[in-house]
């Protein structure tokens, strides 16, 4: 688009530039923003883009998007950092690494795109305090993946950054994904008054009102389309067409247009356009050598330019994008590809090799085995940076150009995996489905299957979640005696997939599970072999001779320091922890592996550990924990474009007393989908809500088939809840043997938690239990265990009332409300409060101190009252530390308080 034609495009457009200006002026006075300009091509975007930025006082950045980048990593990236360089020292050392990885500067592992977003995040943040920032990106949709995950990624985030982010973009539903959770205007055609001004205004005589009215009507009031019409035709052609009953469609009168235009040139100029319109990046040394390389003389380019289809300037610019559609889709596919093939010869020689690659592969018909190799080095490069989605994007082209066979599997396979990795579930599994399964080797088959099987949590896919460790199984007995390590991680991954459908596993029992497990630890050495070992006493062994192997494989776990191999194997760590109720293993396993996703950027882990923790909170730890990790899965979430409204908890939800329909129907939403585990946790939560409320029966009812079909390390947890349903409705022989179950537990694994539980259980069944609650709370008191401390405290407490000792029974009742109410257990603090009421005490109603604070605010004040830095709470929620200074200003004022010790004060440290 010409700079002579903005101003006019302009016309009509007071409601966009109104909402531009608005967020440039919250960025000069320190509120971050973004905005997204859609439309179809003709509507003005770009000239709005550069009307905010010629009239803003702002420090500007540009980027424009060019389709031969789009398959070359973080390619936008690199150019949208360089004006930044000079702040790139005062980042973290991560972040700043991660940044110049990315985009080529130094070499090192492939960082996660989101690590890269952050990093660009605290460049621009820096950026921004020392003058404000405005940053355009135009044609966003032909940015490579890498680059624009990165940039949304920072555009959701900003909030007290003197930063304002705009992008323009194509209607695109591809887009629209990509975008999601940025704020948009979508920018159609002009109303009836401008778009008549507007022709009128580009006409050299005056038209007839009606006529105007007439065609800005019929091509929906394109602007870039009235302007064209007015040059292309008379003012008598215009009133002629605006009386046809049936007027062309705005798109393909314009392609005409322009397609008209181009054959009237010559034949040289023609040739030259078709490069330049083959090539996309406006890279004049480039396309002149291409056009050399076919006998075109670099006048041809000043001829487009006079003809007015392109604007020379730095780089080569066409007047519009449909301009270059015109002009590409003009030519016969043996011209196109001769312009491809001229370009990947002039890359070549420029030393540009993924774009050399990139046209070679345009310029190809059928299979090609070199130009495939030299995709594959693209790839190779791209996966170097970090850049997985533009890895599996090209592999996959490669693989196109390969002719069928193992190689053609082996890209096809590597392909799939890098979109697994760039958390590309449908496009990976599309990769995986392209598979010749004849041709596939023992090893390409396991790793298919896992890629499936990772896949299937993505998707979901109810048929590969309960089947998946049955397939799983059958990948690693493939490759036993091929790749030890590789059966080693498929045996891994077998048992992991078996905790989401629990009870609904298909095609192979436990046992078989745990035998495989065994069998698997005895090829290879190493903490994966340990860890089998343990899983496989887990599942085979009884208890107390499982114990020391599990606790084993969970030294072997805490001492790993390779970030890496924890990530590999830490996921297993939870199942062996809460076997042996070892809480204080289960939460260091999973916040180190927190830690190390959050710290390698890869938030698809972090995702899933932070989900686990918030689960595991429900057993041993607290719901306000529980509720503090869920909110950091919706600031994850968000800041990746994921709707963080669906982030649902059933078990936390029963937890705070949501409605029992509610949580029902989700946790059988979640059954119907495979996830038993995440159904049976809601019923057990259910369960214990039915207990805080008095439906001992219904507890019972609930709880019975559950211990009845036991699952692993699960089921245990539940026989509390079990024994106290089981006394109070009715049942005291069914809550016995359970109660000796626990007693035999806690003398196996030594710990404060199972023994607490134990002989808290056990009180209930004793005709003479005070001794019994004593111990239990001494057990429990100090193991940070604060729920099923404040539940010894209420039972007791229950106990000495109805013997009439109220003054003892206040006393214990007491510290379980305080205990409760802390911790955020409602359905238990509600129990707890009727009981103290009971015996006489007068209860004023709890107001809790964070009343007033937005989910975000809440969320900053945790972390801050648990000593955490700016910075670091920055990197917990994916935001700035400025952002985090803006929250924190705002929780003093709401709370009346000036320093962190008044808040650790006010909120507590447990929650």
């Amino acid at each position: 688009m010409t700079s002579g034609n903005g101003s006019a495009e302009l016309l009509g457009r007071e409601e966009p530039r109104r909402r531009l200006a608005g967020v440039v002026s919250n960025a000069r006075n320190g509120i971050g923003g973004s905005l997204v300009l859609r439309g179809d091509p003709g509507v003005g975007k770009t000239a709005l883009l550069e009307d905010t930025l010629s009239s803003s006082p702002l420090e500007t950045v540009r980027l424009s998007g060019f389709e031969a980048e789009a398959t070359v990593a973080f390619a936008g990236l690199q150019r949208f950092v360089t004006p930044l360089a000079a702040q790139l020292d005062t980042l973290p050392g991560q972040h700043r690494q991660a940044v110049l990885i990315a985009t080529g500067a130094i070499d090192g592992p492939p960082p996660d795109r989101f690590l890269v977003g952050l990093g660009v995040l605290g460049l621009l943040a820096e950026a921004g305090q020392h003058r404000p920032l405005l940053c355009a990106v135009d044609d966003a949709h032909w940015l490579d993946p890498e680059s624009l995950d990165v940039l949304t990624f920072v555009a959701r985030r900003l909030q007290a950054e003197s930063v304002a982010l705009l992008f323009a973009s194509r209607n695109d539903p591809a887009m629209d994904v990509r975008l999601a959770g940025l704020p948009a205007l979508r920018l159609g055609g002009l109303a009836p008054g401008p778009a008549v001004a507007l022709l009128s205004r580009s006409l050299d005589s005056s038209i007839d009102p009606v006529a105007a009215a007439r065609i800005a009507r019929a091509i929906g009031g394109n602007p870039l389309a009235l302007i064209d019409l007015a040059h292309e035709l008379s003012v008598a052609e215009l009133t002629a067409s605006s009386l046809a009953d049936e007027p062309l469609p705005v798109g393909h009168r314009l392609v005409e247009h322009y397609v008209r235009q181009v054959r009237l040139l010559p034949g040289s100029v023609r040739t030259w356009l078709l490069i330049a319109a083959a090539d996309s990046t406006g890279n004049l040394e480039l396309i002149g050598r291409a056009a050399r390389q076919v006998g075109i003389a670099a006048s041809a380019g000043d001829a487009a330019d006079q003809a007015r289809l392109v604007d020379l300037g730095q780089v080569i610019r066409f007047r519009h994008p449909l301009v270059r559609a015109a002009v590409y889709n003009a030519a016969s596919g043996t011209e196109r590809r001769r312009a491809h093939g001229a370009l990947s010869a002039a890359a070549a020689d420029l030393g540009l090799s993924d774009l050399e690659a990139w046209h070679a592969a345009k310029a190809q018909v059928g299979t090609n085995a070199a130009v495939a190799r030299r995709l594959e080095r693209v790839a190779d490069r791209a996966g170097q940076r970090g850049g997985n989605t533009s890895r599996a994007n090209v592999l996959a082209q490669a693989a196109e150009l390969t002719p069928p066979g193992p190689l053609r599997n082996a890209r096809l396979l590597a392909a799939a995996e890098a979109s697994l990795a760039a958390g590309g579930a449908q496009i990976g599994l599309e990769l995986v489905n392209r598979l010749d399964a004849a041709s596939l080797d023992p090893v390409q088959r396991c790793r298919a299957a896992l890629v499936r099987a990772s896949f299937a949590l993505f998707t979901p896919d109810p048929a590969e979640l309960v089947w998946g460790t049955a397939r799983l199984l059958d990948a690693a007995a493939a490759v036993h005696d091929l790749d030890p390590l590789l059966e080693q991680t498929t045996l891994l991954r077998a048992f992991e997939h078996c905790l989401p459908p629990e009870r609904l596993l298909r095609g192979v029992t436990l046992s078989r599970l745990g035998e495989r497990l065994r069998d698997g630890a005895r090829v290879a050495d190493g903490s994966a072999a340990v860890v089998l070992r343990g899983l496989a006493a887990h599942i085979l062994l009884p208890y107390a001779e499982a114990v020391p192997i599990m606790r084993r494989a969970v030294e072997q776990l805490l001492a790993i320091e390779d970030d890496r191999e924890l990530l590999r194997l830490g996921a297993v760590g939870v199942a062996l922890t809460t076997a042996l109720w070892d809480h204080r293993g289960r939460d260091a396993c999973l916040q180190r592996a927190a830690e190390a996703a959050r710290a390698a950027g890869s938030l698809q882990l972090l995702d899933t550990a932070l989900w686990t923790l918030s689960l595991a909170e429900l057993t041993g730890g607290t719901p306000g924990r529980a509720g503090a990790y869920i909110d950091q899965v919706r600031e994850l979430r968000q800041a990746i474009g994921y709707p963080a409204e669906h982030v649902v908890n059933a078990a936390y939800l029963a937890w705070i007393g949501a409605a029992r329909p509610q949580v029902e129907a989700l946790a059988e939403a979640m059954r119907q989908a495979g996830f038993g585990g995440v159904h049976a946790s809601a019923v057990a939560a259910l369960a214990l809500r039915d207990l805080a409320e008095g439906h001992y029966r219904d507890a019972y009812q609930r709880l019975r088939p559950l211990i009845d079909d036991p699952f692993l390390q699960v089921t245990p947890l539940e026989y509390p809840d079990f024994v106290e349903a089981a006394v109070r409705a009715g049942h005291p022989d069914e809550a016995l043997p359970v109660v000796g179950r626990l007693m035999a537990m806690a003398d196996a694994n030594g710990w404060a938690w199972t023994r607490g539980v134990a002989l808290r259980s056990r009180a209930l069944v004793e005709p003479e239990p005070e001794t019994l609650y004593g111990e239990a709370i001494e057990t429990l008191t100090g193991a940070r265990l604060t729920v099923d401390l404040a539940r010894a405290e209420l039972l007791y407490g229950e106990w000495l009332r109805r013997r009439r000792r109220r003054r003892e029974a206040r006393a214990q009742l007491s510290s379980a409300l305080g205990r409760l109410e802390q911790a955020g257990a409602t359905v238990f603090a509600a129990r707890a409060r009727t009981e103290l009421e009971a015996t006489g005490l007068r209860l004023s109603a709890r107001s809790p101190d964070t009343s007033d604070l937005t989910p975000r605010e809440a969320t900053v004040a945790r972390l801050a009252a648990q000593g955490r830095t700016n910075a670091e709470i920055g990197s917990t929620l994916f935001v700035s530390a400025n952002t985090v200074d803006y929250h924190l200003r705002k929780v003093f004022q709401k709370l009346g308080i000036s320093s962190r010790r008044q808040l650790a004060d006010r909120l507590g440290r447990d929650d």
